[in-house]
């Protein structure tokens, strides 16, 4: 393994070659890095929220409330459609989990039954998420399936994240960190945000839009006294000035699922105003609907509270609109981000909200600088000491060509460093030292059993291999196992330690390979030096 191969000596450089082109845009100012031409790499490293400060939410899914608003929706599905079949019922209700539809005539049930079973959908897997069964003469179970009840949290959490990353990518963070933590939580760290109360401002709406009917057959007056009628609901109304409640079929015209685009515009007084465009589906169901109700109202819903009632003065077939208030341009904004974003599918509850301030995080760099230039400093020492300048400079050689790699492949991959790393980061340079130790032990021990400066090299190298892919896949399982099942500071520690495994092997190995081949080839030693 001594003799100096051209693949080996191509492989260093090209390592050495990698480290600098990606790890020099840390040596530059940002604004020299944003003047680098476009085929030049500008990322820096990746500061964590503990090193460059920032804010840090613990967000709590709620899910019971999306499973029982899920369970009404039922209720409401078998509603409009046994309606629009026309066919009598004399009541429709809630029995736990399930809706129960009780017929007015038991010998409608085959025509219910079909127009029931057209509410049935598959989810992505293709299998079918409801069910509808016969009970008796006249009544009809109407119910989720067991499995779709079951994976209702942990969708919701899942689609909760993505909703989430866009509406916080929409603010311009950098390299924002969202996690899921056990069952139903979300950890979201914003590096740099230094407004928490925005970012949970932003977060935390559920923005779920939607267009209904407004009630006019019925007094809002009599439905504040008790007196709701069953297809009807009291929602609470948003604009200032305006009715406190409005009484609003329960019957969803289009929701905010079939919004494509949403932008701040201006209305006919010069008002700021949300403009909205549906989709080809949503488009025509508004148009139908605006078409079968011109002179009425309908309201527009967002988060349970009615912002705007406006007449249909005619059909709206183009399906876009734009909707009034009386918003500054930043609410205006703010509201078009999270229509933009998509629908939480469930209530985010803030349960913890921290921040970090950029001198914190200056401080914790000036730390952890220090830190690792100490541990360093320690080992260059200790290799020096032990194996002499040339076997101990060698093996300084690899630790600085490891360290560039590590700052080369985290800027690549712009994966976060946060404080915990830098623990990780000087823990692969024991590591790495760990394999030079292993070989030069070898070398010595070989070398005082009498055999030759070759033999002893090659031997020290091929008896120690074994030894350093063993400790190092340990710690790559290791660091895997803290990756996959740690969250926040442990998944940092794991990231940087899991890099530095190959960058350390790489280096430590290889860079001993080639320059002690050199080594031995110009000077043709007699004597290895750390034998004596």
């Amino acid at each position: 393994m001594i003799h100096l191969s051209r693949w080996k000596v191509i492989l260093l450089v090209s390592a050495l070659l990698f480290g600098l082109f990606f790890a020099y845009p840390n040596a530059l100012t940002p604004a020299q890095r944003e003047a680098l031409p476009g085929w030049l790499p500008k990322s820096a490293l990746n500061l964590g929220l503990d090193l460059q400060g920032g804010s840090y939410l613990l967000l709590e899914v709620d899910v019971p409330a999306m499973r029982e608003k899920r369970l009404t929706n039922l209720v409401e599905d078998a509603r409009t459609v046994l309606a629009e079949a026309r066919i009598g019922v004399n009541s429709i209700g809630r029995d736990g989990t399930n809706v129960v539809v009780t017929l007015a005539d038991p010998t409608q049930m085959d025509p219910a039954l079909l127009a029931m079973r057209a509410l049935i959908s598959g989810g992505t897997s293709g299998v079918a998420d409801r069910t509808v069964q016969k009970v008796g003469d006249n009544r009809i179970r109407y119910a989720f399936t067991e499995q779709a009840l079951a994976s209702m949290g942990s969708d919701a959490v899942t689609q909760s994240i993505e909703v989430v990353r866009r509406r916080i990518d929409s603010l311009g963070t950098r390299e924002p960190s969202i996690t899921r933590q056990g069952a139903d939580r979300i950890v979201v760290q914003a590096p740099g945000e230094s407004d928490p109360a925005q970012l949970e401002r932003v977060i935390g709406q559920t923005a779920q839009l939607t267009f209904q009917m407004v009630d006019v057959e019925n007094s809002v007056a009599e439905a504040e006294a008790g007196a709701v009628p069953p297809d009807s609901e009291l929602i609470p109304g948003a604009e200032a000035g305006g009715p406190a409640f409005y009484l609003v079929k329960r019957r969803v015209l289009v929701s905010g699922e079939n919004l494509t685009k949403a932008e701040v515009t201006s209305d006919s007084s010069n008002r700021t105003a949300i403009g909205f465009r549906f989709d080809g589906a949503g488009a025509r169901r508004f148009g139908e609907a605006t078409a079968a109700n011109i002179g009425k109202p309908f309201a527009i819903i967002l988060d349970g509270k009615v912002i705007s009632a406006p007449n249909i003065r005619g059909a709206i077939t183009g399906g876009s609109g734009i909707i009034e208030g009386n918003y500054t341009i930043q609410q205006a904004a703010e509201m078009v981000n999270l229509l933009n974003g998509g629908a939480l599918p469930a209530p985010l509850k803030v349960e913890e909200r921290r921040t970090v301030s950029a001198e914190l995080g200056a401080d914790a760099v000036s730390a952890g600088g220090l830190s690792t230039a100490i541990g360093f400093g320690i080992i260059v020492l200790f290799m020096f000491l032990a194996y002499g300048f040339l076997f101990g400079g060698i093996s300084v050689v690899g630790l600085v060509l490891n360290g560039l790699l590590i700052i080369a492949a985290m800027s690549f991959t712009q994966a976060t460093l946060t404080l915990p790393g830098i623990a990780g980061l000087i823990l692969t340079f024991a590591v790495a030292v760990d394999a030079n130790v292993l070989i030069y032990e070898r070398m010595r021990d070989e070398a005082r059993a009498g055999r030759s400066v070759i033999a002893s090299m090659d031997a020290g190298f091929n008896k120690a291999m074994g030894t350093i892919i063993d400790a190092n896949v340990t710690t790559l399982v290791a660091a895997a196992i803290m990756f996959i099942f740690g969250a926040g500071p442990v998944r940092g520690f794991a990231w940087t330690l899991s890099i530095g495994v190959f960058t350390s092997v790489l280096s430590s190995v290889l860079v001993a390979q080639v320059l002690l081949a050199y080594w031995l080839k110009m000077a043709k030693p007699k004597k290895l030096p750390i034998a004596e």
